[in-house]
């Protein structure tokens, strides 16, 4: 797949940090009930590249990337553990040459211009913007529109159900990532239903007047 593609899969991207290998499967499947075939697992936590893993061989309906990926090293245990596409919250040579090397999308991080600027001229043209709401929001992406027309961006950090429609109006945005529709408390008490039904909630939201 393509950056493009796995932006394209889903308007939300849910941004997932898991104690525990067991929920990784209901986790899947809460989030396939409720309409998002996307996950993006990071690597903050011991059991995310298992977790990966155990999606990849048990679940190929759902498509299943890692995220917080900061160096190659990273990129390649992702990628050998079933991950196929990589999400980083920033934005280097090393990964961007990895990406290149291996063959596999990598949505890198940005935050500011001379950023876009290095993903742009490296021929990365879908990006994380990170953290979305520290970095500008809504009105820095339209100011990235300018110099920057042929970018896209998924912005993550701060996405809510409250301002995702904002995010998801602009020309320049594909997707949103956010950890408010898998919260932690609710995989912590196994109450996989609350989390289809935030899915729910936030598909039937999109293109409405934010509540």
């Amino acid at each position: 797949m393509t950056a493009k593609e796995v932006m394209e899969i889903s308007p939300i991207v849910p941004v997932i940090a898991l104690d525990n290998v067991s929920d990784a499967l209901p986790l899947a499947e809460a989030l396939l009930e409720g309409g998002i075939s996307l996950m993006e697992i990071t690597l903050r936590t011991q059991a995310g590249l298992k977790s990966i893993e155990a999606i990849a061989k048990s679940m190929p309906e759902m498509h299943v990337g890692a995220g917080t990926v900061v160096n190659a090293e990273g990129f390649i245990n992702a990628l050998n553990h079933g991950s196929q596409f990589v999400f980083s919250p920033g934005i280097s040579q090393e990964l961007m040459s990895t990406s290149k090397e291996l063959g596999v999308a990598l949505i890198p991080g940005v935050a500011t211009a001379s950023e876009v600027m290095l993903a742009q001229n490296n021929g990365f043209t879908y990006c994380k913007l990170f953290p979305a709401t520290v970095a500008g929001g809504v009105d820095a992406l339209k100011a990235f529109s300018g110099p920057f027309s042929s970018m896209y961006f998924c912005p993550t950090g701060g996405v809510k159900l409250s301002n995702l429609n904002d995010f998801l109006a602009l020309k320049n945005v594909v997707c949103v990532g956010g950890s408010w529709i898998v919260p932690n408390e609710a995989i912590k008490e196994k109450n996989f239903k609350s989390i289809t039904r935030l899915c729910k909630e936030a598909l039937s939201s999109l293109g409405s007047e934010s509540p």
